[in-house]
């Protein structure tokens, strides 16, 4: 057994990679899915696409490397998070289309719990904000939408999963209902300090405890894939939420170190340690992974729109056919315009925490075309990135020297990370695996499964494609960012 298979279960594609013994990737697939979007600011996935994407992949994977299920020693699973399912217990089905993370239905709900002061004990037990981001008012909306719902979770006859423990589910032909410490994090279910569910926060959204999953450690045993999806039982040993197993993939174990990953989204993750630290500034205190029963945690920001910005480009304005032509074109742009886009498709996250808001362009001129829209979008995702550090030294004195590592699609364009290291005055460290993701989640299956080393000799394996160093003067720099900082408050204003 030579082999461990990630699934890497993204927001808008599935894909399964699968690893050497060396931690090399050997072969991959991939298949995009539907997104669903029946009302202004709602997002759903049909949960059965996330399962045969996932099914499909991974045979796919596994005939492109010619192996056998008998090459591969263990499966590791990483997955958008927050994203939530109600499925029942005896056949499996989903009750309703899964609820995406981007999806703000529950705005109003979480405003109503805001007004009535009870952000402060969300905060304190779960280390998350109100905001219809995490899991839990999703739920809450399916229990209390879906016909008949509430009464037959009662009953202990529905299960919820984020997308991991739907997958485990099904891989497990109904074995396991299981995930991580670090999806559990995110449903604002999850007591961070006790490390267990929370029946505070569960009696202040009226879930019945009896919907939730085990929680286990990233490395631990979730259960046997069954025989005949691919020929053996294959065991699943290692679980993360997207952004965490990148912060495994990236090797940042030791505090002050920080990643951000730039996906749909970008998700900055800065390692603090033993100890929670509590934010001023509207950041989110999360577990960054859990080992042997002691978790690390996390200050970690959020922003909702990174690639998606690009794909608006490619998809609503139909200015370019594919992301790769945004860097030639952000280059002949026109020195002399100052375009911003601030990307609130579905408001703004870390540090303001608006679900409310939405996009806007400042700066048009009658010159303004595609590469100066191509250009402002790029920038969008570096001025964000600065918010979230800007935040993060103001919460924790060990963030001063830190360097960040990135990762994700985004971070393949130099022309993006260039300016993102402008912007912060700062180092950026690229790596020569980008697919750090699924490399968190195969390393948290290898290595207990004992075909990978340990965490500090997997540290060391960590290698720098390139690192990107500011060229741009502290006068420039200063201007352009109280410039957007500006166009954030009136984008806020609105």
């Amino acid at each position: 057994m030579t082999h461990i298979l990630a699934i890497d279960q993204g927001t808008t594609s599935t894909r399964a990679i699968l690893f050497g013994a060396d931690m090399v990737p050997v072969a991959s697939a991939q298949e995009e899915f539907e997104q669903h979007f029946p009302q202004s600011g709602w997002v759903e996935h049909d949960a059965m696409d996330l399962w045969t994407s996932t099914a499909a992949t991974c045979r796919g994977a596994i005939e492109k490397a010619g192996i056998k299920a008998e090459d591969i020693a263990a499966l590791g699973i990483t997955n958008q998070r927050e994203t939530t399912v109600l499925w029942d217990r005896t056949n499996g089905k989903p009750l309703h289309r899964a609820i995406v993370w981007q999806d703000r239905r529950t705005s109003a709900l979480c405003h109503a719990l805001k007004e009535a002061g009870h952000e402060a004990v969300v905060t304190e037990r779960t280390g998350l904000l109100l905001d219809p981001y995490f899991s839990g008012t999703k739920l809450k909306w399916l229990l209390d939408n879906v016909e008949g719902a509430r009464a037959r979770a009662e009953a202990g006859e529905l299960a919820f999963g984020t997308v991991d423990s739907w997958l485990i589910w099904n891989l497990t032909g109904g074995k396991a209902h299981v995930t991580d410490a670090t999806n559990a994090a995110r449903t604002m279910l999850y007591d961070i300090r006790k490390g267990r569910w929370s029946q505070t926060m569960c009696d202040m959204l009226d879930i019945p405890m009896s919907v939730l999953p085990e929680v286990k450690d990233c490395a631990a045993d979730f259960g046997m894939v069954r025989a005949d999806l691919f020929g053996r039982e294959i065991p699943i040993l290692g679980v993360a939420g997207d952004q965490q197993a990148a912060t495994v993939g990236q090797a940042c174990f030791k505090p002050g170190m920080l990643k951000s990953t730039y996906g749909t989204g970008c998700f900055a993750l800065l390692n603090t340690g033993d100890e929670p630290v509590t934010s001023n500034n509207r950041l989110l205190t999360t577990i960054a992974y859990q080992l042997d029963g002691k978790p690390t945690y996390a200050l970690e920001g959020s922003i909702f729109i990174a690639g998606a910005v690009v794909q608006w480009l490619r998809d609503g304005l139909k200015i370019i056919r594919e992301a790769k032509e945004t860097q030639p074109l952000a280059d002949s742009a026109d020195a002399g315009q100052d375009v911003i886009i601030v990307p609130a498709f579905t408001g703004l996250g870390a540090p303001y925490w608006n679900a409310e808001c939405r996009g806007a362009v400042y700066g048009l001129t009658r010159g303004s075309g595609p590469a100066e829209l191509a250009k402002a979008a790029l920038e969008s995702v570096g001025f964000q990135t600065r918010d979230l550090l800007e935040a993060m030294h103001a919460d924790w004195c060990g963030a001063e020297e830190t360097a960040l590592r990135v990762d994700g699609g985004m971070s393949g364009s130099d022309w993006a990370m260039q300016f993102l290291s402008d912007i912060l005055g700062a180092p950026v460290d690229r790596p020569h695996v980008l697919e750090t993701t699924a490399l968190g989640a195969a390393w948290l299956a290898g290595q207990r499964a004992g075909l990978y080393p340990g965490l500090e000799e997997f540290a060391a394996t960590w290698a720098l494609e390139r690192k990107f160093t500011p060229e741009m003067d502290t006068q420039t720099r200063g201007t352009r960012y109280a410039r957007w900082g500006r166009a954030v408050q009136a984008t806020l204003s609105v």
